[in-house]
């Protein structure tokens, strides 16, 4: 918990970590230590990993993008949290990578593997994930056609509370693409109900 706060006050004050990428397999490193602690059992732990992330994903900007790949996965796992606040945290840490590390669709590319997540938690709020990108971003800057297959299958999950945010988000689709999505449903066999 300390060398979290140290870690975030290094980052917070320029002048001091103005060496932060000079040593490249360093930064790999600590980027590797804080998805450990984004993964931890304590949630304590975990948010403060996820803050430092955001605190990383703030000072690198578009430099954050190599590790996308290795923060997403620890990502869509604390979306699937027991905890409201480290659910949350995860998702808008997600919505930070898509304003500030690369664009929304190259994220999504990476996250779509989240609608087959084994814990049903992970797999809700990658619905809820999308309806959150669709409200910030729009559809211009997604691939939306990418991504229909995957809220399809997941219309038929065991778990409601999934079934009823893919339905919402697909809602969310129709809101901001008509009635293309509409006939694309139909061609997939989703009943019109």
């Amino acid at each position: 918990m300390q060398v979290g706060q140290e870690l975030l006050e290094y980052l917070g004050d320029p002048a001091r970590s103005s060496d932060l990428e000079q040593d490249q397999q360093r930064l790999d490193k600590v980027i590797d230590e804080l998805t450990g602690w984004v993964n931890s059992s304590n949630f304590k732990v975990s948010l403060l990993g996820l803050d430092v992330l955001g605190a990383f994903v703030d000072r690198l900007s578009g430099r954050f993008k190599p590790y996308i790949g290795t923060v997403l996965l620890p990502l869509i796992d604390r979306m699937g949290d027991a905890k409201d606040q480290v659910r949350e945290q995860a998702q808008n840490l997600i919505l930070k990578l898509m304003d500030e590390a690369a664009p929304p669709m190259y994220i999504w590319e990476r996250l779509a593997v989240g609608f087959k997540h084994k814990n049903y938690r992970s797999r809700e709020g990658v619905c809820l994930c999308l309806i959150a990108t669709l409200n910030i971003y729009g559809a211009q800057p997604l691939i939306l056609s990418k991504l229909v297959p995957h809220l399809c299958t997941v219309f038929g999950d065991s778990n409601s509370q999934v079934r009823d945010a893919a339905i919402l988000a697909i809602v969310e689709v129709y809101r901001h693409v008509g009635e293309k999505v509409r006939i694309d449903l139909t061609k997939r066999g989703i009943p019109p109900g």
